[in-house]
């Protein structure tokens, strides 16, 4: 079921005004682009918002007045004093060729890793957010279930294995496929078809005389 559409569509750039008033002192950076996807090159817009962490709610906040967003992922990175949050949000969803990408990221120090949840708002962010509690070491608080989803419960505490510092994957726990014996396995089906399933090659058609 389509959503019904909203009775004014902003432009990208109303949106990025409208979200800089909103994020107040924790407005850091905003611009706007325009990519062409697919063959025939349609238009797609985003926003993209850096903000801080106390301007993460009532931005969001706003986002929600203006258009309910469809909630994509929280993307991260590790960046090396600090890790990045890049939460993804689409307004107008739905509704072909007007949909926009708005993106607030977010920069925590590693000292202090910590950001509020925002599940009592858009509750479909719970499992990117407790993905993040377990692979990059962020404190989520408020979050309604912070139990492990993704690593067993026998990992290692104090690693995350999407940092690129020292709490990352140590090289003990990797394990080298090429290191593993894997041209000694059997396995249950060939890799290529047996000669007697092969198609039989068909005869060349014959190149007419001019």
């Amino acid at each position: 079921m389509t959503a019904p559409a909203p009775q004014t569509l902003l432009t990208p750039q109303q949106i990025a005004d409208t979200l800089q008033a909103a994020a107040g002192d924790g407005f850091l950076s905003a611009r706007c682009t325009e990519w062409a996807e697919g063959t025939q090159g349609r238009k797609s817009h985003q926003v993209w918002l850096h903000i801080t962490r106390d301007a993460l709610l009532p931005t969001l906040e706003r986002l929600i007045a203006i258009h309910y967003p469809h909630f994509a992922v929280i993307a991260s990175a590790d960046v090396g004093d600090a890790i990045e949050l890049m939460y993804h949000l689409y307004v107008y969803w739905g509704h072909p060729g007007q949909e926009i990408l708005v993106t607030f990221t977010v920069q925590l120090d590693k000292a202090d890793l910590v950001i509020p949840s925002i599940c009592h708002l858009i509750p479909g962010a719970l499992i990117a957010e407790r993905e993040k509690i377990e692979m990059v070491g962020v404190t989520i608080t408020g979050i309604p279930d912070n139990r492990r989803l993704f690593l067993p419960e026998d990992f290692p505490q104090g690693i995350y294995p999407w940092r690129n510092d020292e709490t990352g994957i140590p090289p003990d726990m990797i394990k080298n496929l090429w290191a593993t014996g894997r041209d000694n396995i059997t396995y249950k089906y060939p890799a290529h078809p047996p000669e007697e399933n092969k198609p039989e090659e068909q005869p060349e058609a014959p190149v007419p005389e001019t």
